[in-house]
């Protein structure tokens, strides 16, 4: 996560210069010797590109990155704010789940955290007024959407660096500040995600567990959430996160049926996803309403198509 030093460095090569360590220090008040080490971070993040001048001295400019680019928009449509001094990594956490209004508890609860430590985070954007409503509901005002989008162009960059460390091929298809889903496409990376103890298969991969063998066209897809246990729900919603194809569908519809799974439960997790909908019509199918057609968020196997897939993996 980016530091106050780190924001710092930012700042100062925001008009595209490219400066010394020894300009970098005398721009943002920070040592040398400590310079080295954020200079270091940034480079192992690709938010800094670097060159050897006379004598090797280091030279450095941004990098053309996401998350440069997300805060150059920022700081030109919202310049006004020392965003260094605003933004820990624990506000930019929290300003992720500040699309819409959400009260404390639920923020806390999917980032692990405590009320006392949200309403911590939350303090800096309250006492600039960058919070609508004031609670006990909480979200950004409408004209910080730069903020949301750059909060999310970490999160998701720091999800991207920790998988590509030990899978280089790992791609992101959804994250959240402390989980996330991602695919991979080599046999090499699949191994090395499955050897490591925070990763955890997932997706159709992940239906052999429950007695359902599927042909895997990809790569399986892996879950980085320490600590956390990889429920049947998390699963099911994995799978439609990656591919929400008819025959998607119908294999989850399957492992619902399979395992009786809770429809609260799982409605309760999809919304996380942005999938309760999705949920609702896979559950209306199975309570025999399969004619939704296209008013369906999600393509629905016929009756038939589904009585026979039943058949096929013997559930009839």
């Amino acid at each position: 996560m980016l530091t106050k030093a780190g924001f710092a460095v930012i700042d100062a090569l925001q008009t595209g210069r490219e400066a010394t360590v020894t300009d970098l220090a005398t721009d943002t008040d920070y040592s040398q010797d400590h310079l080295y080490e954020v200079l270091d971070t940034l480079l192992d993040a690709d938010l800094i590109d670097e060159r050897r001048g006379p004598t090797n001295q280091r030279r450095v400019r941004l990098a053309t990155h996401p998350v440069v680019e997300a805060y150059r928009t920022l700081q030109s449509e919202l310049g006004h704010v020392e965003w260094a001094d605003l933004l820990s990594p624990a506000t930019l956490r929290v300003c992720w789940y500040l699309d819409e209004p959400r009260r404390v508890a639920a923020i806390a609860d999917r980032l692990d955290n405590t009320r006392q430590g949200v309403h911590k985070a939350l303090s800096p954007l309250k006492h600039r007024a960058m919070l609508s409503p004031s609670g006990p509901e909480y979200a950004l005002s409408d004209d910080l959407a730069p903020l949301l989008a750059f909060a999310r162009a970490v999160v998701r960059h720091e999800h991207r660096a920790r998988a590509r460390a030990l899978a280089p091929s790992a791609t992101v298809e959804w994250c959240n500040p402390t989980r996330a889903l991602v695919r991979v496409q080599t046999s090499e990376d699949t191994a090395a995600l499955e050897d490591a103890a925070e990763w955890q298969l997932t997706g159709l991969a992940r239906f052999a567990e429950y007695g359902l063998d599927f042909f895997l066209a990809d790569e399986p897809a892996f879950w980085y959430a320490p600590d956390a246990e990889l429920t049947p729900a998390e699963v099911v919603c994995h799978t439609l996160a990656l591919n929400s194809g008819s025959r998607r569908v119908s294999y989850a519809m399957l492992l619902i049926e399979t395992l009786g799974l809770d429809r609260a439960t799982l409605l309760e997790t999809a919304q996380w996803y942005d999938l309760d909908a999705a949920v609702a019509a896979m559950y209306r199918a199975l309570d025999g309403a399969f004619d939704a057609g296209a008013a369906s968020p999600v393509p629905l196997p016929s009756e038939a198509e589904f009585a026979a897939l039943k058949e096929q993996y013997g559930l009839s």
